[in-house]
């Protein structure tokens, strides 16, 4: 191996990457890291106007970007973004499962309404999203997905049940969409975040975003670009042996 041999492990140059909840956050930050990688990107979210403002950032950068406003609890708008995707880009190689929602009740006081919407968004989505897209990946010679979890689904989660549950399905759905897309080429990973300074944390009461940060080994909370380079590691060729797999990046939350 050489220096240009490592790169191209790297490198996303002919793919075409969609990314959920690609307009602020963990999403921007991956959305841009593939772009810099080289990837068509398409981000996703429910606000036109964001999903606008991302891609012309995206565009300013030299990456070729497209914003597709779309409600992940909506399944004629999931059909939408992957059609829209490929009317643009001809093939989907990569989805990223970024989109959610931090909407939680607690136990004892659920209501269907805040039950529907939690996992419409959290589970329901990305699962028929993949489904959708499942066509266009089989023909990708680099198919990979992505789907962005938290540690939450491996610790208690006091308060906090609906969200961690979502997140523990997709774990386990990662798994099972390993096992029944390998033959086709397909690769499925997850990556789970600990505290991460994005907009779902801040909105924490001051008290918890503290315990968040002095429980975690490192002892801070993560910027969102830290979440790139394992995000870029599972979707690219430099992780072309890794399938079934939940890397977690929490700064040693849960093992603390």
């Amino acid at each position: 191996m050489d220096k240009a041999d490592l790169q191209a492990l790297f490198s996303l140059e002919g793919r075409t990457a969609i990314v959920t909840g690609g307009t602020r956050g963990i999403g921007f930050a991956l959305a841009e890291g593939l772009a810099l990688a080289g990837a068509d990107i398409v981000v996703a979210s429910r606000k036109a106007e964001a999903c606008a403002r991302a891609a012309e950032r995206l565009q300013e950068s030299g990456a070729t970007a497209l914003g597709v406003p779309t409600h992940l609890g909506d399944r004629d708008a999931i059909a939408a973004l992957v059609d829209t995707t490929v009317d643009r880009f001809g093939g989907i190689d990569i989805i990223i499962n970024n989109a959610a929602t931090a909407l939680t009740q607690p136990l004892g006081e659920l209501t269907p309404e805040a039950w529907d919407k939690s996992f419409s968004v959290n589970l329901t989505g990305p699962v028929f999203l993949i489904q959708h897209a499942l066509p266009y990946l089989r023909t990708s010679t680099h198919a990979a997905i992505l789907n962005i979890v938290s540690v939450g689904a491996f610790s208690f989660s006091a308060g906090t049940a609906m969200y961690s549950a979502g997140k523990a399905a997709m774990v386990s759905f990662t798994r099972s969409m390993a096992a029944e897309f390998a033959p086709a080429g397909i690769r499925v990973n997850a990556l789970a975040p600990g505290a991460v300074d994005t907009d779902m944390v801040r909105n924490n009461p001051p008290e918890f975003i503290d315990h968040l940060r002095d429980n975690a080994l490192l002892r801070r909370i993560a910027n969102p670009t830290e979440m790139v380079g394992p995000a870029l590691l599972l979707v690219s060729d430099a992780g072309s042996f890794i399938t079934g797999q939940t890397l977690i990046a929490d700064g040693g939350l849960i093992p603390r």
